[in-house]
């Protein structure tokens, strides 16, 4: 038999999985506890009136994701490295320090309601799981090589197919959900106004444009013979299909989650007059009485996972973008020796989380402040990067081509107006 004859073609679904990564993982990781939470809130308070924000955020995540990981892979620099070149030395001070403030407010939240739902689910005290929950992803992100870890980030997506069994498990008016989906239908008050913004702020997040942009360089360190796009111009067409697949099906996938937890609030809390949700395990809580102990039990696991996956995305990227400010040495694969002011925000952000979590702050105060920053940083951070795309210069044949500026610079005014629309309702 020839050698040719011996050769085997990879099944087509391994061939898909190896598509999948960064973005998969970004994706499933802007599901975070806290992102959980702002979704609950929407279908108790409105039932599927705001279905629409889950399938009108798609393409503008899409958009700015893809930028982003084009960005890292084109260049071979994550995204804030690439602004040091176009922002004043202050003004990157001051997004880094912000950035940094948002994720470590993000991750006590996280932390919070990760150890929450565990308490609901075996009994204990939340605040010690909260902390235990948070030395355990410090240890598996400091420890653990990335060729080890993004395995397991990947693997770890699957915890958000939960939320399609929470739908599954209940009775769902499938005309109303369609009709809520395709046609907005409730009162532009302040309420309703204070929520799409947070849907928005929630969907499209600094940090995790960061993390895509900075693990598209981890996976081209990993493949040794491969140099940055700009450089290497003979598999720019496959490594940009690999991208777009990659950032569709993970964007995707994030928002056909956040669809399945508005249903299924929507279809129970809202259904029996529960309009109030401050925490994602009170909206556990509160479902257990109304759809069952399975329900609770999946929708409480599903808060669980994605903190496990969300936590160490959120510390990875402030410490990416700490390192890439500073030019440290950054990498998940370098040993913590290699790499200390690296592993250190990694690790400083993660505990520091988990005791801001077992103060007595108002989570809802946390994550609300959490929004504001992320929708400050947010819209700058997204102009400069468009700009950096449009940068043959920079970009070399990975230059983004006029439908990718248009849902860029699109995916901007967007977030531009919700930090707008974020203020004005704070100030009313």
């Amino acid at each position: 038999m020839s050698v040719h004859a011996k050769a085997r073609k990879p099944h087509p679904r391994h061939a898909i999985l190896r598509l999948l990564g960064p973005g998969l993982v970004a994706g499933a990781a802007d599901d975070d506890p806290s992102g959980v939470a702002t979704y609950s809130q929407a279908g108790a308070q409105f039932g599927y009136g705001l279905l629409w924000t889950v399938i009108i955020t798609y393409p503008f995540m899409v958009a700015i994701q893809v930028v982003s990981a084009r960005i890292g892979r084109a260049t071979g620099k994550g995204v804030v490295a690439n602004m040091r070149g176009v922002f004043p030395a202050w003004a990157m001070a001051w997004i880094v320090i912000l950035m940094l403030a948002a994720n470590t407010i993000n991750i006590a939240a996280d932390l919070a309601a990760m150890g929450s739902a565990l308490a609901l689910v075996i009994g204990g005290k939340g605040a010690l799981y909260a902390l235990l929950l948070g030395a355990a992803c410090v240890a598996l992100e400091v420890l653990a090589p990335y060729r080890r870890y993004a395995p397991f980030l990947k693997g770890l997506t699957m915890v958000l197919f939960f939320y399609v069994g929470t739908v599954l498990t209940i009775r769902v008016p499938w005309a109303q959900v369609a009709w809520g989906a395709l046609w907005p239908h409730y009162a532009l008050d302040r309420d309703a106004i204070v929520t799409v913004v947070a849907v928005f702020g929630t969907t499209i997040s600094p940090y995790v444009f960061f993390w895509q942009a900075a693990e598209e360089v981890e996976d081209m360190k990993l493949a040794r013979a491969t140099r940055a796009l700009r450089d290497y111009h003979a598999s720019t067409k496959p490594v940009l299909r690999r991208i777009g697949i990659d950032t569709a099906v993970g964007m995707g996938f994030s928002n056909v989650i956040a669809a399945c937890i508005i249903v299924t609030t929507a279809a129970t809390l809202h259904a029996e007059g529960v309009t109030q949700i401050d925490t994602s395990a009170q909206a556990a809580e509160a479902l257990r009485p109304l759809a069952g102990d399975l329900t609770f039990l999946l929708f409480a696991l599903g808060i669980l996972g994605t903190g496990l996956l969300a936590v160490p995305v959120l510390a990875g990227s402030a410490a990416y973008a700490v390192a890439e400010a500073f030019d440290w040495r950054s990498s998940l694969e370098l040993k913590p020796l290699e790499a200390r002011g690296f592993y250190a925000i990694i690790a400083g952000s993660t505990l520091i989380g988990a005791v801001i979590g077992l103060s007595p702050l108002d989570p809802i105060k946390m994550l609300f402040w959490s929004a504001v920053i992320n929708g400050v940083v947010a819209a700058p951070v997204m102009a400069v990067m468009m700009r950096i795309a449009s940068s043959r210069k920079a970009m070399g044949p990975a230059v983004a081509g006029p439908a990718l500026r248009v849902g860029g610079w699109a995916a901007t005014a967007v977030m531009a107006l919700v930090v707008v629309a974020m203020l004005a309702s704070w100030a009313a």
